[in-house]
């Protein structure tokens, strides 16, 4: 048998400081319990990580769908505010066309409308002047036949002028007047309808995300 020199893994001086420290031991064996209870934590630990990684996962996901849906619903928007402004367009050429039309039928009924809705303002004038760029005769005597029909016995003067449009008039009484001019009236409703289409833009199809996003 041969002699081994016993060593001491921790020296200390005659002070009691320590010269050589004991080297650390690195364990290397474990009980099935040990073992299991590792085993154990190593799956926790791997699990919640899987599902951190997962909530991540999904919370972009749901950033990227929800900015789809914006960017999607912003071009419907438009496309519905596009379809909007060209159907009110379409609506308001179809009524001029059926104005234009009905002025060719009717080409005093503006006018004649006129003096009746007027009835009780010229009632008591003695006279009544009507500009006109008509110069159907015919026009006389529908006024007189509608001055009657509201009322008013005074004079009728018809004065034919070349007016900017067809069927314009103006009536002047005492200290009275009123006006009536088709293409003047037309574009103030026109300017009225694109208006009205500005200021909307595209509110009307604004949606809030903030619920779908929660949900």
């Amino acid at each position: 048998m041969t002699a081994r020199p016993f060593t001491f893994d921790t020296v200390f001086d005659g002070d009691g400081e320590v010269l050589v420290a004991a080297p650390l031991r690195t364990r290397r064996t474990y009980t099935a319990d040990e073992v299991e209870a590792l085993r154990g934590q190593a799956f926790r630990d791997g699990e919640a990580a899987a599902l951190a990684s997962a909530d991540t996962q999904r919370a972009n996901a749901l950033a990227e769908i929800t900015l789809a849906m914006k960017v999607g619903l912003s071009a419907l928007a438009q496309a519905a505010h596009d379809h909007r402004t060209g159907s009110a367009e379409l609506a308001l050429s179809a009524a001029r066309r059926i104005a234009d039309a009905a002025l060719d039928r009717f080409p005093h009924a503006p006018v004649t409308a006129a003096l009746e809705t007027l009835a009780r303002e010229i009632e008591t004038a003695p006279r009544l002047v009507v500009r006109t760029g008509s110069s159907d005769p015919a026009l006389g005597e529908e006024l007189e036949e509608a001055a009657r029909a509201a009322g008013f016995a005074g004079q009728i003067v018809v004065r034919p002028e070349p007016g900017p449009t067809r069927a314009a008039f103006v009536l002047e009484w005492g200290d009275g007047k009123a006006a009536f001019d088709p293409a003047a009236a037309a574009e103030r409703v026109a300017s009225a309808l694109h208006d009205a289409l500005a200021a909307e833009g595209l509110h009307a199809e604004s949606l809030d995300l903030t619920s779908h996003g929660a949900a």
